[in-house]
This record gives structure tokens, sequence and C-alpha cells, in this order.
């Protein structure tokens, strides 16, 4: 599996932010083609200090060829363009394969 790290920092208001987040965007993001598995975590807490993200979201894809299909769809395109009406603090976004060991 192949997956899709998004961080978010603390946004300005975070009630709007969760409110928003789980009414809105996780339904549009659960639409993504090829989307195996999905999770999030709100607040995100440091070890021995201060975190500097609000919340965590994590997507499952077959490959990285399957992220990038998925997130260069118009489904893709409106999760992406979705952010900008939430997420006031930014994003990070991180993409890994499967974890060896």
């Amino acid at each position: 599996m192949h997956k899709l790290l998004v961080l978010y920092p603390h946004p300005e208001s975070p009630e709007q932010f969760r409110r928003y987040y789980v009414e809105k965007h996780l339904p549009l993001a659960a639409q993504l083609p090829g989307l195996k598995a999905s999770r999030h975590a709100f607040d995100i807490e440091g070890v021995g200090a201060a975190s500097p993200y609000f919340c965590i979201w994590e997507g499952e894809f077959e490959s990285p060829e399957a992220m990038g299909h998925a997130m260069s769809s118009p489904i893709g395109q409106q999760v992406s363009a979705d952010v900008a009406n939430y997420a006031t603090g930014g994003v990070v976004l991180l993409h890994c394969g499967p974890v060896a060991g």
C-alpha cells in the first residue's frame, strides 16, 4: 500500500475546522478513486513538546500511480480546492510506500 499523509497545522478556529472537515471535506475525500482506506485524528499531541499539528489524515492507495490518478481526477481536484475552505493554518502533504521491517 502507498500512503498519503495530510498534516494540518493549528487553524484559527478549531471548532469551525472540525465541523467543516467532518461534515463536508471527509465525505468528499471518501470519493477519491482508488482510496482503499482512510483515517484521521484531531488534537495531535507531541512527545516532550507541543505538536505543530491539529489534525492528521492518512489515505491508503494500491500504488503511487493510483494515488497520483486519484489526486489528478476531478474529485481529487475538488478535494484539493476545498482545503482553502477550512485549513486556515495551511497543510503539509507527504506520501510514502510500505513500511519495511
